[in-house]
């Protein structure tokens, strides 16, 4: 039987993954808008209501399988707000398209900067509203720090490769271009080795330094 405590941990836990995994498709597609790249703006995804951003697997299955389960973290996303990079491009050149690209992370690492400044008055709670708040803001640090570190991986598709592959178009560093080129169809199955194996560990030490730091 679940408390009172439980219920509102969960309430916390669910509410800062979907402001982290949302908020950071949010931030791709306006910045593509500022670019002159009206397609997510036309296709409603500028929105806040979180429904036009939920994905049934990645927002809701995955996260609540791994939280039943007792998985030590969470993880989840949305659905891929749609850019046209073309446009941005032709509108601000590949260093526009670094922008559009680093977006979601730039957005995800503010919110975590953000959530621990404020942390500190809520971290001894005296109420079940307070501790909703406390717990609010420290999973707000976690997942947004999580996401920000994954997503700079340089592996497509994930951002950290866009944004390499448009810093290499940029400067002409034709190897790099050519290296993230000839991995990307193959990404997805370096993604799924390196979260799967000890490698982890190494990949995500930087978002632990970060969270301590953050939360200390």
């Amino acid at each position: 039987m679940w408390s009172e405590l439980d219920l509102v941990k969960a309430a916390a836990i669910v509410l800062a993954l979907m402001v982290a995994i949302i908020g950071h498709e949010i931030m791709h597609g306006y910045v593509a808008w500022r670019y002159g790249d009206g397609t997510a703006k036309a296709a409603g995804r500028l929105s806040v209501n979180p429904i036009v951003h939920v994905d049934l697997v990645g927002t809701i299955i995955v996260p609540a399988l791994l939280y039943f389960s007792g998985a030590p973290f969470l993880f989840g996303w949305a659905k891929p707000v749609p850019v046209n990079i073309y446009t941005v491009i032709s509108h601000g050149g590949y260093k526009a398209a670094v922008a559009v690209a680093l977006a979601g992370v730039t957005y995800n690492f503010a919110l975590a900067v953000g959530a621990s400044l404020v942390f500190p008055f809520f971290d001894q709670p005296h109420s079940l509203f307070g501790a909703f708040i406390g717990l609010f803001l420290m999973y707000s640090v976690i997942y947004n720090v999580v996401l920000g570190v994954f997503n700079l991986w340089p592996f497509p598709p994930l951002d950290g490769a866009n944004a390499l592959r448009y810093l290499g178009m940029e400067y002409r560093w034709k190897g790099v271009v050519d290296l993230l080129n000839k991995i990307e169809p193959v990404g997805m199955v370096l993604l799924i080795i390196v979260i799967a194996t000890p490698l982890a560990d190494w990949f995500f030490l930087p978002a632990q330094w970060l969270i301590d730091l953050l939360l200390r």
